[in-house]
């Protein structure tokens, strides 16, 4: 393991590579300039599963502005899909040809090498002496980091009943700890988009194609994450529709214009139903990616209620009785 390690006013940034269940692994630690941290977050951005990198505002920016609210943050470099421009591919190949040439490239990682990367960091972060107790560790994403985010909580939960092949974990690690909750922001927690609500049809009309997602090519950028066309074959790769009893508090932010929020919103129910404590929170005017957007204030007002919930002593229910 490497480190690296810079400061700013408000945080304190190291980098470390980890060995990792693929090979290394780098994390980027986040930690409040002054003070022990309130909290902690394990954090994965996002990119349709292929695109993103600790330096983009969903992951640096974040990272920073919830260390400066006293939030000691692990954020996650795990492996992408192999690279593609899947708004020009589709468009360029029509969905049939253009999801054959994704699934035929090589140069990348598909599931569930970065499902269990964040699920391994989850485990070094709580025992890496961050200042931050076990059972103050929260796992969050966006938008297929929150994909990502949703799936490793079901492995640790299924882990602390007695799966230990459910998520890797350091040589170093005594136990396996349930997050204190999970953090989702515009998550796809869906193989295949559910069908909008006429609000959210309307607004998903007017959008420019480029910021639509359309529900086949939502679906075709699912499938090349998997590698095939099957549709998922574990719970988790695309988490809903899963028994998802026994899981932490889940706060889910969603963006207002954005196809993604039908995959938020129906996945909230099911926690619900499943009698997981949830909050849902619509991020008014904003469209999918608004935390990839420093300027939006619709990224600083998700950043407050995501501060507030990590720190909140109130806020955040408790994880009830897990499945039998």
């Amino acid at each position: 393991m490497s480190t690296t390690t810079a400061s700013t006013a408000t945080a304190s940034i190291r980098e470390e590579v980890l060995a990792g269940p693929h090979g290394d692994l780098r994390v980027r630690v986040y930690r409040p300039g002054s003070g022990a941290p309130a909290a902690g977050l394990v954090w994965a951005h996002g990119g349709a599963f292929m695109h993103g990198d600790l330096d983009m505002p969903e992951a640096d920016h974040v990272a920073r502005v919830l260390a400066a609210g006293g939030v000691a943050v692990v954020s996650v470099d795990y492996a992408l899909a192999p690279a593609f421009d899947h708004h020009a591919v589709l468009a360029d190949d029509g969905l049939e040809k253009g999801l054959a040439r994704m699934l035929a490239a090589t140069d990348g990682a598909r599931f569930p090498v970065a499902s269990q990367e964040l699920a391994f960091a989850f485990a070094w972060a709580v025992d890496a002496d961050l200042g931050v107790p076990a059972g103050g560790w929260s796992l969050g994403g966006a938008s297929a980091g929150g994909n990502l985010a949703a799936g490793v909580a079901l492995r640790l939960r299924d882990a602390a009943a007695g799966d230990t092949d459910a998520a890797p974990v350091p040589p170093s690690s005594t136990a396996r700890t349930v997050p204190r909750s999970v953090v989702l922001a515009y998550p796809v927690a869906h193989h295949e988009l559910p069908d909008p609500w006429p609000e959210l049809a309307t607004k998903i009309a007017a959008l420019p194609p480029d910021r639509s997602y359309p529900p086949a090519a939502v679906r075709a950028m699912n499938d090349h994450y998997l590698g095939h066309e099957r549709g998922p074959d574990s719970p988790y790769a695309f988490p809903a529709g899963h028994d998802l009893r026994g899981l932490p508090p889940t706060l889910i932010v969603t963006s207002d214009h954005d196809a993604l929020r039908s995959s938020g919103e129906a996945y909230a129910a099911e926690l619900a139903v499943a009698g997981t404590d949830v909050m849902v929170v619509r991020e008014d005017d904003t469209l999918h990616g608004h935390l990839n957007q420093p300027d939006d204030p619709g990224c600083a007002r998700s950043l407050a209620r995501i501060s507030a919930w990590l720190t909140s002593d109130v806020l955040v229910g408790t994880t009830h009785e897990p499945p039998a």
